[in-house]
């Protein structure tokens, strides 16, 4: 099997960002994200798509949110640059599903289930370095010395959106916006449930099997 095309779903804290790393080395393939792809093209000409703004660059440093027209486009041009690929973080909504249909075949789409009150606590006790940007978790991965980081000394924080209250609500955005993005895909033959909330060492079990199963 060679460059599989592969899409990563789940809710915030699910665990998609380490096991995107795991899936990209294991099998040499791009790790795409909104992010990222926004980064590398932000001066991507746009001037023909009737936009506010002729770069992404412009509605970034400006604040705005960039449009679901131009995010598409972009995530396109990612992936038309990548031989083989882990998709994390996008499509975010059934429009940028059926917008990601015409832009590739899917071999596996993995979805990572975790119960809501487990997310809860897993982002609720994430503290990052407020000096290189390490992540900890007060539970699961704890730095040697409380409130401080081992890379750098530098000072762990809580995120203003790690507080429960803002956790809960982001929560509600996924099941309103992209919980219905997995109902979309569970028809897929590549589609594979993936139980969240093992180890983390299980759950790569879990979704390297699945890839190996469902990419050629």
């Amino acid at each position: 099997m060679s460059n599989p095309r592969i899409l990563i779903l789940g809710p915030p804290g699910a665990g998609k960002g380490t096991q995107s790393v795991n899936l990209a080395d294991t099998y040499g393939v791009e790790h795409i994200t909104t992010g990222d792809a926004l980064r590398a093209n932000k001066d991507m000409d746009i001037s023909d798509m009737d936009t506010e703004y002729d770069t992404p660059r412009e509605y970034m440093e400006a604040g705005d949110l960039v449009p679901d027209a131009v995010v598409n486009a972009i995530v396109d041009e990612a992936l038309s640059q990548a031989d083989g690929f882990v998709l994390d973080g996008y499509p975010r909504n059934l429009e940028q599903a059926e917008e990601l249909e015409g832009m590739t075949d899917l071999d596996v789409i993995l979805s990572l289930d975790v119960s809501r009150e487990e997310l809860v606590d897993r982002l609720t006790g994430r503290r990052v370095c407020d000096d290189c940007g390490a992540n900890y978790h007060v539970e699961f991965s704890p730095p040697e010395a409380e409130g401080v980081c081992d890379e750098c000394g530098g000072d762990l924080v809580q995120r203003e959106d790690d507080n429960e209250e803002s956790v809960r609500n982001r929560l509600d955005v996924f099941d309103e916006n992209t919980a219905p993005v997995i109902a979309h895909y569970e028809d897929h033959e590549g589609f594979v449930a993936i139980d969240g909330e093992q180890t983390p060492d299980e759950v790569w079990d879990d979704i390297e099997n699945a890839v190996d199963a469902h990419a050629e």
